[in-house]
């Protein structure tokens, strides 16, 4: 709903009678500019996600966590969201996107109809992405991250095109740092639970946008932005608490069992408008 309502009003606000080429392509976008942006971030691809366990501390991930008999103890599953419950039945909340809202500065040069140029730009956001495991216990054992902030420094070049060359097609990539929110929820009361978490993710990201000249220096636009995030250092150790020694998360190191999110890296997809002012 909300990206119909963006691209609805994009298209609404830079309708144009003509997109015909000039072959006068002046100067219209050379300078540097300030602007703001808003729009929605939504994950992308975390269905699939698992928890992967390191059962002797060794740092290699795919061990079995196994009970005293020898049984998978996470034989129930997991599933891509955040767990309501102790059991599978009992279902997950699915991952959620949300609003995006930024401020950007950044500065062009025009040659002919091309244009190149680079920027700068901080976004506020609020996505929720978790994975769940379920053992047999049974108990229930969520990571989750939450995306709060992103700062990015990417290169742009398009081409200027229309009448009065007062439309800009580009495409945009650079590098990008977020600030994650990482936690974790279990059901289970009898161990204990440590997270390491760096909080920052380093990672790319690249989208295309148009943009239109609306009066004077004033800009609309509407831009597309793939983020890839790297998220590997978020690993949560079970050690003893108040379990026994048969306990499965200690059955193979006495100190416990390390585990940590299948799916290391967070993709995102951006849809945003965009209000710039050309000085």
């Amino acid at each position: 709903m909300i990206r119909k309502t963006l691209l609805s009003l994009a298209l609404l606000a830079m309708a144009s009678p003509a997109l015909a080429q000039s072959d006068d392509a002046g100067d219209k976008w050379s300078g540097f500019y300030v602007g703001a942006s808003i729009g929605n971030t939504d994950p992308r691809g975390g269905d699939d996600g698992t928890l992967l366990f390191d059962t002797n501390l060794d740092g290699s991930y795919g061990d079995t966590v196994r009970t005293g008999a020898g049984a998978d103890a996470f034989s129930p599953g997991f599933c891509g969201g955040v767990a309501t419950g102790r059991t599978p039945g009992e279902g997950c909340f699915d991952d959620r996107g949300g609003t995006t809202l930024g401020a950007r500065m950044g500065y062009d040069w025009q040659m002919g109809h091309w244009v190149f140029g680079a920027l700068a730009e901080y976004n506020r956001h609020d996505v929720r992405d978790g994975v769940s495991g379920f053992s047999t216990t049974p108990a229930s054992y969520a990571m989750i991250r939450e995306l709060d902030s992103t700062i990015a420094l990417r290169a742009r070049a398009g081409i200027s095109f229309g009448q009065s060359n007062d439309w800009l097609a580009y495409a945009t990539a650079g590098a990008v740092r977020a600030k994650l929110n990482n936690r974790f929820e279990t059901t289970n009361t009898a161990n204990a639970f440590d997270l390491t978490d760096s909080g920052d993710a380093d990672g790319v990201q690249f989208g295309l946008g148009v943009e239109r000249k609306i009066a004077g220096n004033v800009s609309l636009g509407l831009e597309y932005l793939r983020t890839r995030l790297d998220d590997e250092d978020t690993i949560v150790r079970v050690s003893r608490g108040t379990a026994p020694a048969t306990n499965p998360f200690l059955l193979v190191n006495a100190n416990g069992t390390d585990m940590r999110r299948s799916d290391d890296r967070l993709d995102l997809d951006t849809l945003q408008l965009t209000l710039n002012y050309r000085f």
